[in-house]
């Protein structure tokens, strides 16, 4: 049997603000010719299926469509919630989409009940372990002394692996799971999953099964020959610059695990980032390659320089983030608060963060309207004399 291991879709994320609903349907649509290609039996989706709880009418008909494709070109598809997903909300129809294909596999208190398969070598048991919350997960695994991510993982495995001791001899196993997998490599656009206690859970939680497909880190990395991250389709950090996007094909034979590959994806925009002063940036010509990457700007002008995204995105249409990193560092230094405000008036505080704002002074005309501003916030003050309306 030929597995696609795949998770965090994240389907309805934005980059900075920009929709990437277009790129992603690109990207996991894409899936659906590697399913043809490859021979591909059954696709899995370890969590992050959509990237909010209430995902948009948009990304539902986005995702609709991929899943479609992917069972049109002849797989099975196994789905289990993340800790961005509802898993009450993505389980709704669980009953009735199995018949066409689509296991989803969102119940703490049936996740030892596995999605079976066969192949020509018999049967092959798909596990779906939902993202377990440590304090709710306690519950409904009725196990109160279990203790965070860890306790409830073991838990959750002690109940698969009694599952398959009770299955044929010769049954081959896979575990889908959402989880932070000591070991593993972060990214900047995860969410913690530190709620309820410490949250990597050891790798010998694992054992027992032929292949473990993990989802949650966005990094495609290899714990071990049968524990594995496949990461997400497309780059959602800065962070995430230098990753090469791919998902796993799994093979399993008569005796279990067979071998492992990777598959890149395509990239539908690059990342990168650019530093130096606005003038250099938007006339030096080495930067043209960069012209239609999704950017991070690092401004090393003196002064602050005004409106300077928007004239960087005439030239960089997709720069995204900007900082201000003036060489030599800030004026001031680390000088606390306290220390700094300490004996100057109100009109000198404004000045000063004016000055540390824009890396210059304000000139005469704008201390006069900091002057006029400070005035008239005083006359609003409880107690202060106001002036009359209708006089003014």
């Amino acid at each position: 049997m030929r597995v696609l291991h795949t998770s965090d879709w994240h389907v309805g994320r934005t980059f900075h603000g920009r929709d990437l609903l277009a790129d992603q349907e690109a990207v996991l649509g894409g899936l659906a010719d590697l399913v043809a290609d490859e021979r591909v039996d059954v696709v899995v989706v370890s969590g992050d299926l959509y990237d909010r709880a209430v995902p948009s009418g948009e990304a539902v008909s986005a995702c609709t469509r991929v899943l479609k494709a992917i069972h049109a070109a002849g797989a099975q598809l196994v789905v289990t919630p993340g800790n961005h997903d509802s898993a009450p909300r993505l389980g709704a129809f669980g009953e009735f989409t199995a018949a066409g294909g689509l296991h989803l596999r969102t119940r703490v208190a049936e996740l030892h009940r596995p999605v079976l398969l066969d192949d020509e070598h018999g049967p092959v048991a798909l596990y779906g372990i939902p993202y377990l919350e440590p304090e709710p997960a306690r519950q409904a695994l009725g196990t109160p002394d279990a203790k965070g991510h860890a306790g409830v993982l073991t838990e959750a495995m002690r109940r698969v692996r009694a599952d398959l001791a009770e299955r044929p001899a010769g049954t081959r196993s896979v575990v889908l799971a959402h989880a932070f997998v000591t070991g593993g490599q972060t990214s900047a656009s995860e969410r913690t999953i530190a709620v309820g206690g410490v949250e990597h859970v050891p790798c010998s939680v694992f054992d027992g099964v032929d292949y473990v497909a993990l989802g949650h880190l966005h990094g495609p990395q290899r714990l071990a020959d049968h524990l594995r991250y496949s990461g997400s389709p497309l780059a959602y950090s800065f962070s995430e610059a230098r990753q090469h996007k791919s998902v796993w094909l799994v093979e399993l034979d008569a005796g279990g695990l067979a071998g492992v590959e990777r598959r890149e994806l395509p990239v539908p925009r690059r990342l990168g980032t650019l530093a130096g002063t606005l003038d250099e940036l938007l006339t030096d010509p080495v930067h043209e390659r960069c012209a239609d990457w999704f950017l991070s700007i690092e401004l090393t002008d003196p002064v602050r320089p005004t409106d300077a995204l928007r004239r960087l995105q005439e030239r960089f249409p997709h720069a995204v983030h900007l900082e201000w990193r003036p060489e030599g560092g800030f004026a001031g230094g680390s000088m606390r608060y306290a220390q700094a405000a300490l004996g100057r008036s109100d009109e000198e505080l404004a000045c000063c963060f004016v000055a540390d704002c824009r890396g210059e002074e304000p000139n005469e005309r704008e201390r006069k309207l900091l002057a006029e501003a400070l005035i008239a916030a005083a006359a609003m003050e409880p107690g202060a004399e106001r002036p009359d309306r209708e006089a003014a």
